[in-house]
């Protein structure tokens, strides 16, 4: 099984199937409007501005599971996204990203990488590699920005 067999519904109601992706590496982050770390945003825009043409893709997911940091409709995620942040990246569906509701995408990672891979709070990221594998998960304290993570994003785009 890889990533690209599940699907996220877009923040504005399309189908957004990982395969589309298929051969390209994804970085897919829970994402909340509240949070300390919600200046993220800012460097995730950065990233994929940086690296889109490339091949990598951003998708965002809104998650109010984390201190209840998402409380706003998908209206109102989009609205806050442009305004504070100019996000151009795909956004999904608000999300459930852990516990036994969580979207198929976020179990699958625990049964791939272990219940330690699971998120442990907003800005949580996920690099899939061109394969659909599992290619690096970082904690919300690392930045989209940081060397290790931006080096990973090379290596799979080279």
């Amino acid at each position: 099984m890889s990533a690209y067999e599940f699907e996220f519904r877009t923040i504005k109601g399309e189908a957004l199937p990982l395969s589309r992706f298929s051969g390209k590496p994804i970085l897919i982050v829970n994402t909340a409007s509240r949070c300390g770390f919600t200046p993220q945003y800012r460097e995730l825009e950065g990233l994929w501005e940086r690296y889109r043409a490339r091949g990598l893709t951003i998708i965002g997911v809104p998650s109010n599971d984390f201190g209840a940091q998402e409380p706003g409709t998908e209206e109102e995620i989009v609205e806050f996204c442009e305004v504070n942040y100019s996000i151009t990246f795909p956004l999904t569906a608000k999300q459930q990203v852990v516990g036994a509701e969580a979207h198929p995408f976020y179990l699958w990672v625990s049964e791939v990488a272990g219940e330690d891979a699971r998120p442990r709070w907003n800005f949580h990221k996920y690099l899939v590699g061109p394969d659909g594998a599992l290619a690096g998960i970082y904690p919300s304290k690392v930045s989209p920005l940081d060397k290790i993570l931006v080096d990973e994003i090379e290596r799979l785009l080279a």
